[in-house]
């Protein structure tokens, strides 16, 4: 999996469609990484953690977070969506006055990171049955957050599963929630805040607060990608 071409991400249209509709989307990966990716779940000698979802009410499904080092096409994807996802990440920044920048490589953010005591690695492989469901939440593991995350479809909708669509819900200051239902193909990733975005107000750039789930998967089994840029304490 080492020799796949990973598409450039282009940080203005990222910024652009974020800022439009509070998520991007992009292809990234061939149908055949994406079956072998999943092949990788039933190996557990590659995880530090497997999570069953009931068992803390987070919904209905399981997923594994990877040990270090991470398999080779995990850690490239890692490496190489950060830089314009950080791109964006300072100039929200700065919209909402912080004078605190992201490093421009994922190498730079993981050693402050790791300072921190936050050297857990955080991708993970999710997997879902029919009946299963992601509820609303935040990947939220210390003090340091990387404000954009992206989750990459390993599954064909239509073939492998019917259901279990990527949801966002977007809370705002004195209105109600906005939500969206992000349709995906196999390989496509859904690039979205990890917490916040800026909103832009009368009296300036505000807190947007955000969330994200999986609705029911209605039939056949759904597996994603999570990749998460801080690590955990």
């Amino acid at each position: 999996m080492d020799d796949i071409d990973i598409p450039e991400i282009d940080s203005m249209r990222l910024r652009h469609d974020l800022d439009a509709e509070g998520y991007a989307t992009h292809p990234l990966l061939p149908p055949d990484a994406c079956d072998r990716l999943v092949a990788l779940y039933d190996d557990g000698s590659l995880f530090r953690k497997r999570i069953i979802m009931e068992q803390h009410a987070y919904g209905r499904g399981e997923y594994q977070y990877f040990r270090y080092p991470l398999p080779g096409l995990v850690a490239r994807l890692r490496e190489a969506l950060y830089p314009p996802l950080a791109t964006v990440a300072n100039d929200w920044r700065r919209l909402l006055g912080s004078a605190d920048m992201f490093p421009p490589t994922l190498a730079g953010y993981l050693e402050r990171c790791h300072e921190a005591g936050q050297t857990r690695p955080t991708p993970l492989l999710l997997r879902y049955e029919a009946g299963g469901f992601n509820c609303l939440h935040q990947d939220l593991y210390g003090d340091l957050v990387f404000p954009l995350q992206a989750t990459v479809l390993l599954s064909e909708p239509g073939r492998d599963f019917a259901g279990g669509e990527f949801m966002l819900v977007e809370q705002r200051p004195r209105a109600q929630s906005r939500g969206a239902v992000v349709p995906l193909r196999q390989g496509e990733a859904v690039i979205f805040p990890s917490h916040h975005r800026p909103g832009a107000g009368k009296r300036g750039a505000y807190r947007l607060t955000m969330r994200h789930g999986v609705a029911t998967v209605r039939s056949g089994r759904r597996h994603t990608l999570g990749i998460i840029f801080h690590d955990a304490a």
